[in-house]
């Protein structure tokens, strides 16, 4: 070990480095600069990370068949409706035909997506048996 100090001199140890902390010809003030600018860096991420998250929404339309031909789809619409979820906001609909005189409902909505999931939606649908065969996602849009 003394073999090396002599050879390269008395500076050349590894742990009594002062510049490890600062880049090398670094002054005090370009050190407090730096310090600054890192700061302001980590304020501003924090600040980012701090506002309120936004609320993610999306438009969903189902096509809900009716049980039979002889389904009343005024009252399975208002059955339908009475469905209520926080985060759920019905919106139009319309009969459209599947064929044979049958006609099934097309309902659009708006759901929060955190506080609706659509599996739980479908199957609340589902359990108004005496109206509702089946359930289907036409489309389901990001807001």
């Amino acid at each position: 070990s003394s073999g090396i100090n002599a050879e390269y001199g008395d500076d050349f140890g590894f742990g009594d480095s002062e510049e490890e902390d600062t880049p090398k010809g670094e002054s005090e003030m370009q050190k407090m600069k730096r310090l600054a600018a890192e700061k302001k860096v980590a304020d501003a991420a924090a600040k980012k990370d701090a506002k309120p998250a936004r609320v993610l929404k999306s438009n969903v339309v189902l096509d809900i068949k009716p049980w039979s031909d002889e389904t009343d789809l005024a009252e399975m619409e208002k059955q339908v409706r009475s469905i209520a979820m926080q985060g759920l906001v019905w919106g139009d609909c319309k009969h459209v035909e599947i064929g044979f005189g049958i006609k099934k409902l097309r309902m659009s909505t708006c759901i929060v997506d955190e506080d609706v999931g659509l599996y739980d939606l479908e199957e609340k649908i589902e359990e108004l048996e005496d109206f509702v065969q089946s359930v289907d996602i036409v489309s389901h849009n990001k807001i």
